[in-house]
């Protein structure tokens, strides 16, 4: 085989990697979302919960989340090796979201959320640095996008799903029946996911993390750090969709409608931030979520309502995280990606630990409009810093 052929093979198994991943979270999402869709109201009305309660629960979650994305991302740099750890972590995930079924207080389900967030964390990191390893750095928005788009496929199956079996089998039932889909992405990840190696580090945790952090990464980690202290998540959503007036049996089909904009903006907000560059369009994610909130802080008393909100939150999401994902291997070297990873994750999850608490006990002391307010005014200032930091840097990444 000549160098040139395998070079084009490569490339090729490199996107059949990229889209077996993306089957893998179109599964696994089918399962969480068809819990999620129902845990926010679960939480609350059926186990007694605050909401200030379920802020500490999904940002408690989300901090262990993101811990374990740090060390997931070292981890793979180290040894070289992604599919282990994404496997372990997806793994993990699988076996204990059956477990709310079990669930008599919050506390019990803040432990079983806590062990699927870890699992979500295990997988993560590894799994970002192995798409951005079958993907050519040109195309790595459209990677990122690609693999959004088909994850969220399956985020708008899981609500339907729960939509559709609720009223036949109970929300303890919709728990039990999230394992079918988590199982088969197991299948495919097992079978069809191809492993690709990166170059072993033999640098200890602190030295690839000094070589990671170069001025204009430690600049935009600043950015997005005063942004996500006030990035509240999709939980409040749904509680607001309540306080609208949306019946408990109809809330899974607010989630679906939220993840709908995930599937059609997770794409084309890739191929476009590869085409313009990451940075703005990241600063028109920002611009997004300040509307959703100020939506949030204004709408009251029409249960429809509930449905552009999320649509608008969705479409945050979607540009958002795909682009922060495709921007993060453009400040550092191929062999540590999952460093650099690792070190974004360390300050998104104490960021949405802090958000979630934060905006949880506005909501609770305060009322739904100040929580609003005051992610707007972080995010006002987010975007005012991504601008800044285009203008200095003339950055198109």
């Amino acid at each position: 085989m000549t160098e040139s052929n395998g070079k084009k093979q490569s490339k090729e198994l490199g996107f059949k990697n990229v889209v077996r991943l993306g089957y893998v979270s179109l599964c696994t999402d089918v399962s969480t979302e068809m819990i999620l869709g129902v845990l926010p109201l679960f939480i609350v009305r059926e186990l007694g919960a605050t909401a200030l309660v379920l802020g500490l629960i999904e940002g408690v979650a989300e901090a262990i989340n993101y811990f374990f994305r740090v060390l997931a991302g070292v981890m793979t740099d180290k040894i070289g090796r992604r599919k282990p750890l994404v496997l372990l972590g997806y793994g993990l995930s699988s076996v204990v979201k059956p477990l709310f079924a079990f669930a008599n207080s919050w506390g019990h389900a803040f432990v079983v959320r806590v062990a699927d967030r870890a699992g979500k964390g295990v997988r993560t990191s590894p799994r970002d640095a192995l798409i951005s390893d079958s993907a050519a750095k040109s195309q790595a928005g459209k990677a990122f996008g690609l693999h959004r788009s088909l994850d969220q496929v399956g985020a708008i199956v899981g609500p339907l799903l729960a939509f559709v079996v609720l009223p036949v089998v109970g929300i303890r039932g919709v728990f039990w029946l999230s394992f079918i889909p988590a199982a088969l992405a197991l299948v495919i990840l097992l079978f069809f996911v191809v492993e690709t190696r990166g170059l072993a580090k033999q640098k200890s945790i602190f030295e690839n993390a000094r070589e990671v952090l170069s001025h204009n990464f430690v600049l935009l980690l600043l950015i997005l750090g005063v942004f996500t202290v006030g990035a509240y998540n999709f939980s409040f959503i749904l509680l607001k969709a309540g306080s609208l007036g949306v019946q408990e049996a109809n809330i899974p089909l607010v989630y679906a409608c939220l993840n709908l904009a995930t599937v059609v903006l997770g794409l084309p907000a890739g191929m476009l931030a590869d085409r313009v560059g990451k940075v703005p369009i990241l600063a028109l994610s920002y611009a997004v979520f300040l509307v959703t909130s100020v939506a949030g802080a204004l709408l009251t008393g029409n249960p429809l309502y509930a449905f552009p909100l999320a649509f608008l939150f969705g479409s945050y999401l979607a540009i958002s995280e795909t682009v922060q994902r495709a921007m993060i291997p453009d400040f550092t070297k191929p062999e540590l990606k999952g460093t650099a990873y690792a070190l974004y994750y360390t300050l998104v999850g104490m960021g949405s630990l802090v958000s979630n608490l934060i905006f949880g006990a506005l909501w609770t002391n305060m009322g739904p409009a100040t929580a609003f307010q005051y992610s707007i005014a972080t995010s006002a200032v987010g975007i005012v810093a991504l601008i800044v930091f285009i203008l200095r840097t003339n950055l198109k990444t």
